[in-house]
């Protein structure tokens, strides 16, 4: 499945390293089921969002994907493709910008005919560039926070609700970052998505790793935190989100949960009702 990351350092800039997969001999060990995309994106020191993506799997091109990243950023957001939909290129490679919004997302959503029409509805379909499901999602997002007069929680409410009303879903696993906010959301318990409390400095380097993202900072070792990962990395205390759990982190570092989604989708898939290649984009 797609990788997801998230950071959050509060009102404090930080720097930090991020490599989004791991070298190319140990990649040559694994599965040449190998990423279709790898992708960061920061706040930076002036509050303007900047995305570093690139679409060629790793075996191909390894450079981008396996090199360190050196940012510094108030909020970070990583992603690993894995394609369902969509060509292998920079229009359809996590993460997204709308709205100056930072988005990515992991699972499946079809009935993209019915969200497409939706979308002309509302008249956000302009924002869609690619051919991915997760653009189409995060353009529907953009049109209910709009709604909302930029209340980005309950357009993200207003817009999984109306996903899971009216098309299929497998997963809406996502992660939606301003310069001094983060959302993350489980949706519904068909992939795990964790939180990890660093509030309180447990003065020890804040060092990471997964299968395939790894992120260190020196400077939150002292420095509070809150990070967001689809898998739990080494050697810090995860909390699994709850199904159906949003989860907000303001720029205080003060976090809210909520259960917005107790039930799961009207039109639940399972993995038998994928095609081939969806099915391999979320069980890699």
């Amino acid at each position: 499945m797609c990788r997801l990351f998230g950071l959050h350092a509060g009102r404090r800039l930080v720097p930090a390293t991020f490599w989004l997969l791991d070298a190319p001999d140990n990649l040559a060990e694994q599965s040449r089921r190998n990423p279709d995309g790898t992708g960061l994106g920061v706040f930076g020191p002036d509050g303007v969002p900047v995305l570093h993506k690139e679409p060629v799997a790793a075996w191909e091109d390894s450079e981008f994907a396996t090199e360190a990243h050196d940012v510094t950023a108030t909020t970070f957001i990583a992603h690993v493709r894995y394609a369902s939909t969509g060509a292998l290129d920079v229009a359809n490679t996590h993460p997204f910008l709308q709205d100056g919004r930072i988005f990515a997302h992991n699972g499946v959503v079809e009935g993209l005919d019915a969200l497409d029409d939706r979308l002309q509805e509302l008249g956000v379909a302009e924002l869609v560039q690619g051919q991915t499901d997760s653009e189409r999602v995060f353009a529907l997002i953009t049109a209910a926070v709009r709604a909302a007069d930029g209340d980005v929680g309950a357009g993200l409410v207003d817009a999984i609700g109306w996903l899971a009303d009216n098309v299929p879903l497998y997963a809406v696993n996502l992660l939606l970052s301003t310069a001094t906010d983060i959302w993350a959301l489980r949706y519904p318990d068909t992939h795990d998505l964790y939180v990890l409390d660093r509030r309180q400095p447990v003065q020890r380097r804040l060092r990471l790793r997964s299968s395939r993202i790894r992120a260190e900072s020196e400077h939150l070792t002292s420095q509070p935190s809150v990070v967001f990962a689809s898998e739990a990395m080494d050697g810090e205390d995860w909390q699994l989100i709850a199904p159906g759990e949003l989860v907000h982190v303001d720029a205080d570092l003060r976090i809210d949960r909520r259960l917005t989604f107790p039930d799961p989708p009207r039109h639940l898939l399972h993995r038998e009702d994928l095609s081939a290649k969806a099915a391999a984009s979320q069980h890699a």
